[in-house]
């Protein structure tokens, strides 16, 4: 059994009988919307034509949102419905993220997410969904779409139909019949200055202004619902310091290995940064949350699907190792533990740091994947690019430090070495990654408001710029030039990498999915 809809949009009035009665159904607050209506015109007045689409979650074969969610708070029933428990959503957002129709919101009065259930307590009594009891032209068709003989199966069986972001291959069971691809399509007609009463929110107004408008159709939406990003300058922020820390205590444990002494710098100092860098990355990860005091949740009812479960564990295995090699350390320079037992605790402690510091930074790479509605995080770089950041700036960080340790010559190398040749990675992988050919519209617009539109002056001047006067600096260190040269080339690429962040982030979430 495989429930689905089928709207039928050369019969849809636009009356938005659809919305009314699910918000009603659906006590669902002011100003959000589980099934909305799309309008969107095309042609130059008076030879314009206004087309409709409506809108709602497309509960997908193999949805995105299910797999992401660590919670399971949003799962598949057996009939195909893609159903939510909001009892046990943390108010995450990475739902909204991997949704690539635009179809969850956060609701204002439960702080939980929130999307068309397809009315599954209705179906559950045998009743059709809300919308489909008050469509006053039949448009809207629902039923089993595995059963030939019902109407939805012969209806989308008989006739062409479309179904929005086909690219995305999530096998979405919501069919339109005579839709215009403009309405399909969010890039096909980017939103102007104005609605038909009233103005479009400002994020999707603003973003909308680095979206071309197709010449010959004239297409622009007239009237969509506000969606605004979900994740903000926490999530910027805590790439920064999980990277710095973990980049830091990645450096020591290779350092180690090697058998390069590094001294409290790698015994002390490093760890420290590490502890700290999760520390705070733990509170801003939580503090970012809607619902802040289900956070075990992600561990007592986890879904082992979800990357954003196995990177709590990943910073829960790392917080324990770094820890332990920080207790180690300051044990040591206390004199409580006698060298040669130090040095025999943290050898066996070294893989599993270097191993921690790796996943540490990369592991939001396989986060953001799951994230399948931004297509500008999809890249098959991004764990490497995450990996190579943190040695950036935690090799900027330890150098800093340095100027206060008085290093050995191969410390010094090792750190300077780090932190020039993760900068110069991390240009090389930037501009190959936004120069080079993307295999999406959506990816290829997004990088196109990072170089050219809306966030060209913080991504050169701030993201490229700053990492290159860092690694500058850096490699006049390393070519036996002041420390004091390196460690300012450790302090800019801090604030590099923040702005490159500030600028990937946001920009993955401005290209309209809707």
């Amino acid at each position: 059994m495989r429930y689905g809809f089928a709207i039928d949009q050369s019969t849809c009035i636009g009356c938005h009988a659809c919305t009314v009665a699910c918000k009603t159904e659906h006590d669902v607050p002011v100003g959000q919307f589980r099934t909305w209506v799309k309008y969107v015109e095309s042609g130059e007045f008076p030879a314009t034509t206004r087309d409709f689409g409506v809108m709602r979650c497309n509960h997908c074969t193999d949805a995105p949102c299910v797999t992401i969610c660590p919670t399971q708070a949003l799962f598949t029933r057996d009939d195909g419905i893609v159903d939510f428990d909001n009892e046990r959503c943390i108010g995450c957002k990475a739902c909204m993220q991997a949704c690539p129709y635009d179809a969850i919101y956060l609701d204002e009065d439960t702080h939980t997410a929130a999307k068309c259930n397809f009315c599954a307590h209705r179906v559950d009594e045998n009743l059709e969904p809300a919308c489909v009891v008050v469509c006053p032209t039949h448009s809207i068709w629902v039923g089993d779409l595995d059963d030939p003989d019902s109407g939805i199966a012969k209806l989308v069986n008989e006739n062409p139909t479309q179904v929005r972001a086909p690219e995305q291959n999530t096998r979405p069971n919501v069919f339109y019949l005579g839709a215009d691809r403009a309405v399909l399509d969010p890039l096909a007609a980017p939103t102007g200055d104005t609605y038909l009463w009233a103005r479009p929110d400002e994020h999707r107004r603003s973003a909308s202004t680095d979206l071309r408008t197709d010449p010959v159709t004239q297409a622009r939406t007239t009237l969509n619902t506000a969606h605004p990003r979900p994740w903000g300058w926490r999530v910027t922020t805590y790439l920064w310091t999980k990277a710095a820390g973990a980049g830091a205590m990645l450096i020591a444990a290779l350092a180690h290995l090697l058998g390069v002494e590094l001294g409290g710098l790698g015994d002390v100092v490093a760890p420290a940064l590490g502890v700290a860098g999760l520390a705070i990355t733990g509170v801003l990860l939580v503090w970012d949350l809607k619902r802040p005091e289900r956070f075990l949740y992600i561990f007592l009812k986890p879904n082992p699907r979800s990357w954003m479960f196995w990177g709590s564990v990943v910073l829960a295995v790392a917080a324990a190792v770094f820890t332990a090699w920080l207790a180690t350390g300051v044990l040591a320079a206390t004199g409580v533990l006698g060298g040669a037992t130090a040095d025999a605790i943290l050898t066996g402690l070294a893989v599993p740091a270097l191993v921690s510091g790796v996943l540490t930074a990369g592991y939001t790479g396989f986060l953001f994947g799951q994230a399948e509605g931004r297509d500008l995080w999809q890249s098959p770089l991004l764990f490497w690019h995450l990996v190579v950041q943190a040695v950036m700036t935690g090799g900027g960080a330890l150098t800093i430090a340095a100027l206060a340790a008085d290093p050995v010559p191969a410390a010094r190398t090792l750190l300077l070495a780090s932190l020039t040749l993760g900068a110069g990675c991390h240009l090389v992988m930037t501009l190959l990654e936004y120069l080079g050919r993307h295999t999406t519209a959506h990816a290829a617009a997004a990088a196109h408001m990072v170089t050219s539109g809306r966030y060209a002056r913080l991504f050169w001047g701030g993201g490229i710029g700053l990492a290159a006067l860092g690694g500058v600096l850096a490699t006049a260190g390393w070519a036996g030039g002041p420390l004091v040269l390196a460690a300012a080339g450790g302090l800019v690429v801090q604030a590099a990498l923040l702005a490159y962040e500030s600028v990937f982030v946001r920009a993955g979430q401005d290209v309209p999915l809707s």
